[in-house]
């Protein structure tokens, strides 16, 4: 049980670094960090590597933003299955809460579109 919290601790902690190096080498502003560390938790959901990473990292893969992306990939996945193309919408929005679906979207649309300030 003690290297499950010590493998937890790892991972979270290595997602915490990868996002403070985008602030602090990359320079990026936090709107584009959180739209790249959400983007990458889908990426790896994508290609089937982030489930693992929560068998076997449990909470320190879970609570990082990273997640939010896998659980966004895991809703549209699920429900294409079922509804085809629309599904791939309407499940992301299914699984995670609507209004931070948008928010993160629209965050991000706004990053590529306008100069952030910060």
């Amino acid at each position: 049980m003690l290297a499950m919290f010590l493998w937890a601790f790892i991972i979270g902690g290595i997602i915490c670094v990868i996002g403070q190096l985008l602030f602090d080498v990359a320079k990026l502003t936090p709107a584009h960090t959180l739209s790249f560390l959400v983007v990458a938790g889908a990426v790896a959901a994508g290609f089937g590597l982030y489930e693992p990473l929560i068998d076997f990292a449990g909470a320190g893969a879970t609570i990082p933003i990273t997640s939010f992306g896998n659980s966004l990939v895991q809703g549209a996945m699920q429900e294409s299955e079922q509804h085809g193309i629309i599904g791939v919408l309407t499940g992301m929005f299914e699984v995670t809460s609507s209004g931070i679906s948008a928010a993160i979207i629209f965050g991000f649309l706004g990053a590529l579109l306008f100069k952030p300030k910060g």
